[in-house]
């Protein structure tokens, strides 16, 4: 059992070596994550202003209620 997990874990490593090896030199997933990045960026960036607006939308809806 335990030779067996041994080399399931030291095969696990080189796959993933190889992998992570041929993304980091490929040029078209550098530009992926690149845009991939930018894009997560941009929409975090309108999550916080959509909520800011609906904040103000609320409190000005809490205010006009008590007036």
């Amino acid at each position: 059992m335990a030779g067996g997990n041994f080399m399931h874990r030291v095969l696990s490593y080189v796959v993933n070596e190889l992998i992570v090896n041929s993304l980091a030199n490929s040029p078209s997933f550098q530009r992926f994550a690149v845009r991939t990045s930018k894009r997560l960026e941009d929409v975090s960036s309108l999550a916080g202003r959509t909520n800011q607006e609906l904040s103000e939308r609320m409190r000005n809806v809490t205010d006009n209620f008590k007036n």
